[in-house]
């Protein structure tokens, strides 16, 4: 029966893609967050970005949301709007208080994570994107769990370039593997800085062992591409708006628009192949 409601609330969401990261601060969020905003440029797509990460919810900040509340309606919990086209839900939103910490054991956190999937109504949706905490626990094997009840395109997973990153993001592909949870590729995030003055580019985060791309060709898996390190990203998230709107000429973005571009046809390809086997 539970699965029953969660396929008949999920029915009209075409493509659903995970975004993950074994380590925390590698920009998974704000990856999410332009991931969002770059699909819902084409106004003809509907876009709809959960964030599960229920202890640090970062979405409603970088997506110019902060103090919004959720409304009910007769057929659930309404999403916060950014455009007509796109769609947030995340806990920040449920919250009384910037500062209110969420200390939840795991039932409870599960609990939400299936209410957010039951109970948004989210109407007709191209993509659904989730946003999820660093790690391989609780939020993780929900979302997973939850969504096998309809379907799942894939997971992108972030990483920055040097070896204590990719220790643990093997870590996430080793889970995603035996979750049998597809991997769409990974992204290299932090990946080199250009100097706006001198134009020479220095590694921040050097990559020891080869970073993502040698990575990448070790476990068998897509690179999908390098983003590098530009601190106008930093600035537009905490203004809650998109850089790749705000700095549509930044190598950065080109790297995005590429990514988001190959995300695109992944899901495509993977939605043609299941209306085969159906």
């Amino acid at each position: 029966a539970e699965a029953a409601e969660l396929r008949a609330r999920l029915r009209a969401v075409r493509h659903t893609v995970l975004v993950l990261s074994g380590k925390g601060g590698v920009g998974k969020s704000t990856f999410s967050a332009l991931l969002a905003h770059g699909l819902a440029a084409d106004e003809t797509k509907q876009v709809a970005l959960l964030d599960i990460d229920i202890c640090g919810p970062s979405i409603p900040k970088m997506m110019g949301l902060e103090g919004e509340q959720v409304h009910q309606s007769g057929s659930g919990w309404s999403p916060v709007y950014v455009e007509e086209n796109l769609g947030v839900m995340s806990v920040g939103f449920l919250l009384s208080s910037l500062d209110d910490a969420v200390i939840w054991r795991g039932p409870k956190k599960n609990g939400l994570i299936k209410q957010f999937l039951r109970d948004v109504d989210w109407g007709e949706v191209d993509y659904l994107i989730v946003d999820t905490p660093p790690g391989t626990s609780d939020e993780h094997l929900s979302i997973v769990q939850y969504l096998s009840a309809t379907h799942i395109d894939g997971a992108v997973i972030v990483t920055t370039p040097q070896e204590v990153s990719l220790q643990d993001v093997r870590k996430e592909i080793n889970f995603c593997r035996k979750v049998k949870l597809p991997i769409i590729g990974v992204v290299e995030n932090m990946s080199g800085f250009v100097c706006p003055k001198c134009k020479n580019e220095s590694q921040i985060f050097p990559p020891t062992t080869g970073g993502a791309e040698k990575m990448c060709q070790n476990l068998s898996v897509s690179l999908l591409g390098k983003v590098p390190l530009d601190p106008q990203i930093g600035k537009s998230c905490d203004r809650g708006q998109s850089f790749l709107a705000e700095a549509p000429e930044s190598p950065a973005t080109l790297s995005y628009r590429n990514i988001i571009q190959r995300i695109q046809e992944y899901c495509e390809q993977h939605h043609l192949q299941e209306e085969k086997i159906m």
